[in-house]
């Protein structure tokens, strides 16, 4: 079987590990994106682009990534500050992600597209293949599925990973604090 190039939009390095397991085993080639301009601060974003590249380095495979720009995301979710987690601002912070993961595959040619924000348990794999459905290269898959984010925690252990506390925006860090 020939191997399927695809571009994975990757929101962390713990969430790419047994999301890229099972591409690779799918028979697809990744390549590894990182846009996420939700991510705040911008340390975040930078901490969490380092763990990728961890994982990236594991693999042996590419990435590739995206300019921070968070006001842009901040004009995206425009409104739906106070939204809680979950809510109608997470459905547009997927579409700001899945959208730049489209545009950069079709630029370099990848035939097909997905992301690993389906390994989270706190995601709903539903909302995000119907965000993704606007374009036909998506590739649904629910990565939390058949022990993946069991395996992702085990493999994160293994590589020594940083696993963030909250989603990635000011919100949804604003709401984690909450709970605490």
């Amino acid at each position: 079987m020939e191997s399927k190039k695809l571009l994975i939009h990757c929101c962390c390095g713990p969430c790419a590990t047994s999301s890229i397991e099972r591409l690779l085993n799918m028979g697809y080639t990744p390549t590894l994106f990182f846009g996420n301009s939700n991510i705040y601060p911008q340390e975040e974003n930078q901490l969490r682009y380092s763990e990728l590249l961890k994982v990236a380095c594991h693999y042996n495979l590419p990435v590739i990534r995206e300019k921070y720009n968070h006001i842009k995301w901040l004009k995206k979710i425009k409104g739906l500050e106070s939204e809680k987690e979950n809510g109608k601002r997470c459905d547009l912070c997927f579409e700001y992600n899945l959208q730049e993961a489209f545009e950069e595959a079709k630029k370099r040619d990848i035939e097909y597209f997905t992301t690993t924000l389906t390994v989270s348990p706190h995601k709903n794999s539903l909302r995000i293949f119907k965000i993704g459905s606007d374009h036909r290269e998506f590739v649904p898959i629910d990565f939390k599925k058949n022990g993946g984010f069991q395996r992702s925690t085990q493999l994160s252990k293994e590589l020594n990973l940083y696993r963030q506390t909250y989603c990635g925006c000011e919100f949804s860090l604003r709401d984690s604090s909450k709970k605490e």
